[in-house]
């Protein structure tokens, strides 16, 4: 009888993985917070995919709304939508 194993394990050609979405979420994702009067609560809203404005909906009521990006715009990262 061998004293090797049955089996043989080969670890080779090791690539750290990818980031997760959360982790690009978080460092990555640019938005602002904005405060929906018409329901009272607070939600992050993202940049569009054109990357010309921060889009988003009420958690609430659905309720739209769009903020335009400037090159002259503000340092602001809260809002409130009314």
């Amino acid at each position: 009888m061998s004293d090797e194993p049955d089996y043989i394990l080969e670890l080779g050609g090791y690539r750290q993985p990818r980031e997760s979405a959360e982790q690009s979420d978080r460092e990555g994702r640019a938005y602002i917070s904005v405060l929906f009067e018409c329901c009272n609560v607070y939600s992050r809203v993202y940049k569009n995919t054109q990357r010309t404005a921060y889009v988003g909906w009420c958690p609430k009521c659905a309720r739209k709304i769009q903020v335009r990006i400037a090159a002259d715009g503000v340092n602001c990262r809260f809002f409130r939508a009314k």
